[in-house]
Order: structure tokens, then sequence, then C-alpha cells
């Protein structure tokens, strides 16, 4: 169930994306006067079709799903000798250069506006998610050493307003691609009251770290709850030990226990090994030895106490005026736009790994996840897959729309187009590129799926 679960929502994500893009070669095509002969979704043998509207257009299904077209009347593709001349006025190539840029150009630029599109509507509904609260920091880290201790409210960064955890994050990575220092404006209690500024350089996160838990490295890490015990199991360790509903673990073997996410990781790692938990119960405090039971899991051998204890963090739900989202949105694409082609030239001067390329059976499995999740999550990550289609098919290699857009940008500049010979070349010398990108983006996907 989980697997046909991932495939629909993977075919949705795929789907979306296709007619998206193909639908803005399409409508500015129209609206440059040029006859649409095909629109397809999917390459290769047409499966279903139906003529449409006054020129016929064919709507077509196809075997492929992973691309689509747009199939005008080109006298590259078409023989056009014996067409009456007001559809040789039609025709791709007679246009002249500046609407033959905005039809390839449509197609990205409708992706770019449909994640505009999806963030607007997130940002006007609210998006719940945990507040930007400091979970107790590290010594010998960064934010340890700018004067972050934990429990403090992050509200801003570098001046730009922060009221989600996911803002936080999402300034952060900005500045560290750029290796800026970071200055977070924040406030000791949720009260906002007496804020300052404290100052965390970031030239210390390489690219590598940016694969990973870059926040972890600086000591930034998310408020959990304290250590309250929920609900005991009556043949679990902690029962037998004599906690209650209600305790507070304090500190463990005499150092402090953070968090319950800090109580769990103690607990896992300690199977068969006594453990003196100082506890607060009311007015009093007490202390008890408890032996986490070992139990076998994924491999591992982990400690249990069976005991229930919530980890969740606030909740805050964001929400923004009409024009405020729509100002959001905008700058949320731009900015994911450029940091995209930043992670791009990044790889191929060798400070990031090419590992970082996903392929489709990583974006389907990410899709079934934040599907199970929900509306918002699934939705989000469609606009940040458009946001990527988009940049990607901008680059300028042959065959994609941005090798088109550098074979017109250079008419534009030499007054004449590109020699067939020439775009021939390209276009082969293109596909190759595109095919080996294509297999490293599946190797990679094949060595996340086994391990």
């Amino acid at each position: 169930m989980t697997l046909l679960h991932t495939i629909l929502a993977f075919i949705v994500v795929l789907g979306t994306l296709i007619v998206v893009h193909e639908l803005g070669h399409y409508w500015v095509a129209r609206w440059c006067g040029v006859k649409v002969l095909r629109f397809s979704v999917g390459m290769g043998k047409v499966l279903w079709s139906r003529r449409i509207g006054p020129d016929r257009t064919e709507w077509a299904l196809s075997a492929l799903p992973f691309g689509g077209y747009v199939k005008m009347l080109d006298a590259r593709e078409t023989d056009v000798a014996g067409l009456p001349p007001e559809d040789l006025a039609r025709e791709f190539t007679r246009q002249g250069v500046w609407k033959r840029i905005a039809i390839v150009a449509a197609g990205p630029l409708a992706n770019f506006l449909l994640a505009i599109g999806i963030f607007t509507g997130l940002y006007i509904h609210g998006i719940p998610e945990p507040a930007p609260v400091l979970r107790a920091v590290p010594a010998e880290t960064a934010a340890y050493e700018a004067g972050l201790r934990g429990g403090e409210l992050v509200t801003a960064v570098n001046g730009e307003p922060v009221r989600i955890w996911s803002d936080l994050r999402w300034q952060l990575i900005q500045l560290a691609v750029g290796h800026e220092a970071a200055e977070l404006q924040v406030s000791p209690g949720q009260a906002g009251n007496a804020s300052y500024t404290v100052r965390v350089p970031l030239d210390g996160i390489s690219a590598q770290d940016l694969e990973g838990d870059f926040l972890g490295k600086l000591g930034l890490d998310l408020a959990r709850p304290k250590a309250v015990l929920g609900k005991l199991m009556a043949d679990g360790p902690a029962m037998q030990a004599g906690l209650r509903e209600g305790d507070v673990i304090l500190a463990v073997d005499g150092a402090p226990v953070v968090d319950g996410v800090a109580l769990i990781e103690l607990v896992r790692a300690s199977p068969g090994k006594p453990l003196r938990m100082q506890v607060q119960r009311g007015q009093q405090q007490l202390e008890l030895a408890v032996t986490p039971a070992a139990r076998q899991h994924d491999g591992k051998t982990i400690g249990q106490i069976k005991v229930e204890i919530p980890v969740a963090p606030q909740m805050v739900t964001a929400s923004w005026s009409p024009l405020q989202a729509l100002g959001r949105a905008t700058q949320r694409t731009w900015d994911s736009s450029v940091l995209t082609l930043k992670m791009l030239g990044k790889m191929l001067i060798g400070e990031l790994s090419w590992k970082n390329i996903s392929g489709p059976i990583t974006i389907a499995d990410y899709a079934g996840q934040t599907a199970r999740i929900g509306a918002i999550s699934y939705l989000s990550f469609i606009a940040l897959i458009s946001i990527s289609l988009g940049v990607m098919n901008l680059l300028p290699i042959p065959v994609l729309d941005g090798g088109h857009l550098l074979y017109y940008s250079l008419e534009v500049l030499t007054g004449r187009p590109l020699s067939e010979r020439v775009g021939e070349i390209a276009q082969r010398a293109g596909m190759g590129i595109l095919m080996a990108l294509m297999m490293v983006a599946v190797f990679n996907d094949l060595v996340r799926l086994m391990s």
C-alpha cells in the first residue's frame, strides 16, 4: 500500500509539472500566432489522442511518462511545401527571434509561476511549523561562542524576519553557501522582550557540511519539551523502577538531561545498563535506578524503558496577507533558483559532491513521504521541484530550453541564425551531457535506496 501511495504521489507531481511546463510553451506559441500540431504528455509512441480546436491540435498521452512536448509547425521537422500562405505565416522558424525566445522561455517561466502560486496560497492559508526556539547549545560550537545558550527565540536573520523554524534554516543555508556571517536577532524568552543580536560566523561550514546537518555543526537545534514521562506500560522497566506519569527527569548518572529527545537517546544507548535518574515529582526530588531492557531494532541492540516521552516542539501557524504572501512567494522562488545555481556551480568546481544530484527514484520517494505528512508538505514539495525543473531547463545545454535560448541569443547578437551543422553537433553533445547527468542521478538514487 505504501508503494502504491508513493507511485500515485509521484505521478501527480510529474504530471502536474509536465503539463504546466508544456502549457507555458503552448499558450505563448498560440499568442505569438504559431500553429501547434500536437500537445503530448509523455514521450515516444502515442497511446491516446484527440484533436481539438480550430487548428485541430492533437492532444495526446504517450508511452514514456518522463517528459512531454509541444510540436509546432516547423519547417525543420515537417514538409511545408504546398501549405497555404496563411499556414506558412504561422510556421515557427518564420517568426521573429524575440517571438521564438518568448515561446521557448515560457515553459520554465510557467514552472516558476506555478511555484509562486503554490507558495502564495500556502502563505495565505497559514503554515503550521515549529517555532524558531533554540535547544540547549553545545559548548565549543559557533553558536555557543556567539553567546547563545538555548531557549532563545530567533526573530530575524540579517534583518529578515523569522517566524517559523524553516525560515531560520532557509536563511542560514543561503548565508552558508555564500560564506557570510549570520546576525541573529533573538529574545531570551518567547515573550519577545529585551531582544538582542548575536553574530554567528558561518565560514567554518564546508560544502560537505551542507549535505548533512550543518545546523548541528553550528550548535543550533530545535527546542523540544522537557523530559516529562507520559503513559507507562505495566510490565516496563520504568514502572518497575517506581517512575510515574508526569515525572520530570532532570539528570541521568549526574549529567543534566536537556529534554525528552536527550533522554530517549540516553536510554537507547544503554541496553541492560543501570541508570541513576534524578526525578522531579511535584515538590519532591527523587533518585531512582532504571535498567533499560535490551531490544533488537534494525540490526542493533537498543535500550527501552517502555514509557511515552513527548518530544513534539512548540508549534505556531504563520500566515500573511495576500500581498505579503505574493511578495514572499516570489522572493522564495527567486532565492531557491539562485541557491540551486550556486549549488550546481559548487559541483562543477568540485566543492560539492555529485551525490547531491537526485533522480526519479528519490523524487518519487520524497513525493510519497511528503504526501503522507500532509497537503502543505506535499504542495511545498511540488513547488520546490517545479523551481528545480525551471532552473534545469534554463541551463545552456542543447536539447534543453536553455540551449535554444542560447542559440537565439547568439542570433540576436550576430544578426543571423546558427548554422544547421553547428546545431546538429550541439544537439548531439547536449544529448550526451543530458544522458550522463541522468545516469549519475539514477546511480545516486540506487545507492540511496540500497543504503
